[in-house]
């Protein structure tokens, strides 16, 4: 099966980049180059200029949305790295699907942990103001 990589259409594949990744995700450079330390991200070189490609923007583009849940970048590479054309990813998205309710069942409980925090800071801020009004009237 081809990529849109190799299909032969006379163009060139689109490349990136990194101030081009980095204003369109609002992410650093810095950043850019850590997640290529990781292995996450693995941009062709000339030179000092890091060229990305489409594959690395889509896997960009991936991992700060894993962020955004709330995944550790370890699983977020463990999720990139299950991707094969022979299944067109079936594998990683039943991994992901996975993995995704697991931090369901994670959100919720936090969920209820900060509802139960704001619950109690709410009785001790009305227990402060009522002694602070018996303070004030004595």
């Amino acid at each position: 099966m081809e990529t849109p990589h190799t299909l032969d259409t006379g163009e060139k594949p689109r490349t990136y980049s990194i101030r081009q990744l980095s204003k369109e995700f609002d992410v650093t450079a810095r950043a850019l180059r850590f997640y290529e330390d990781k292995g996450l991200i693995s941009p062709e070189r000339k030179g000092q200029t890091r060229i990305y490609s489409a594959r690395d923007r889509a896997r960009l583009q991936l991992i700060l949305r894993g962020k955004r849940l709330g995944f550790s970048l370890v699983e977020i590479h463990e999720i990139l790295d299950l991707y094969t054309p022979k299944d067109r990813g079936a594998q990683q998205i039943r991994a992901t699907l996975s993995k995704y309710r697991t931090q369901i069942e994670n959100l919720k409980r936090q969920r209820e942990d900060l509802e139960g925090a704001i619950h109690d800071m709410q009785n001790g801020c009305a227990w402060m103001e009522d002694e602070l009004k018996k303070l004030e009237n004595k």
